[in-house]
């Protein structure tokens, strides 16, 4: 099965839990602060947390642990990549050398940094696009955006082009995944091969997929124009946004359980407690 069918970035799953009724603002707000926490964690022992409060956050969704587990297996290349890039270019004392090619403590330190990192950012991502609608996201950038200075007067076409460009992910990875079955049939091989082989062989997949999606973005353009979208300066919502108590809560534990990681991180990582 191709990896371009696990993808569920972009995702919206409808189900009746307490972080899908939290106001997207608030979870846009969590997952900023959540961001930040994880890039300003310097221990990895520190990550525990981070991996507890990932499970709890998928148990309150009411989602499966396998299922966001597997939408997390399309960044493995990149994980990997990183990976070997900090292994053999961080300098440091080396642990293993042959020929040019050093592996470096620092380096090993430094990957498995990067891989814990690349990972939790994609897991509460995906998990802000599994609990929120479309329509919500896009209601909650906007929201957000109207508070910055020099954008809010863009705010309304930025958040639906963020929200466009998010939604469009499994969309395309879907069509990417039908295009390769069908030149899997007709007998062209993306497993063997040496490494420019297999770029050649996916050329085909690149066409059509350029194709369709320039098509998908005019009918998309078509589509707006024949609803009117853009003929008045402020458009009004159906359902309007409204942030509760159980918002403000929720807020408040995620910065506080973020804060607290990373003021441990740091104060344990310099030896102040040692």
């Amino acid at each position: 099965m191709s990896i371009f069918s696990n993808i569920s970035f972009g995702q919206y799953v409808p189900v009746n839990s307490f972080i899908h009724r939290l106001d997207p603002r608030g979870k846009i707000v969590a997952l900023f602060l959540l961001m930040v926490g994880v890039f300003l964690t310097v221990r990895l022992d520190f990550f525990i947390p981070w991996g507890i409060l990932l499970l709890t956050l998928i148990f309150l969704s009411k989602l499966s642990v396998r299922f966001v587990w597997k939408g997390l297996k399309p960044v493995v290349f990149l994980v990997v990549f990183a990976f070997v890039l900090n292994l053999f270019l961080t300098p440091g004392r080396v642990i293993w050398q042959w020929h040019f090619l050093k592996m470096t403590e620092e380096g090993l330190s430094m990957g498995t940094l990067i891989i814990l990192r690349i990972f939790f950012l994609v897991a509460f991502a995906s998990l802000l696009t599994l609990t929120t609608s479309p329509t919500e996201l896009t209601s909650g950038i906007e929201y957000l955006l109207s508070l910055v200075p020099y954008v809010r007067r863009n705010a309304q076409d930025i958040a639906m082009m963020m929200s466009i460009a998010i939604r469009f992910i499994p969309t395309l990875a879907q069509e990417t995944d039908k295009i390769i079955k069908a030149q899997m049939a007709r007998g062209v091989d993306f497993e063997s091969g040496n490494i420019v082989r297999r770029m050649k062989n996916y050329i085909p997949v690149l066409v059509p997929l350029f194709v369709g999606a320039f098509r998908r973005a005019d009918e998309l353009a078509i589509a707006m124009e024949s609803r009117c979208y853009g003929s008045v300066s402020k458009r009004s919502k159906l359902n309007e946004l409204r942030f509760n108590f159980k918002d403000i809560m929720f807020v408040v534990s995620i910065t506080t359980y973020t804060a607290s990681v990373i003021v441990l991180s740091r104060f344990l990582s310099i030896g102040f407690l040692n």
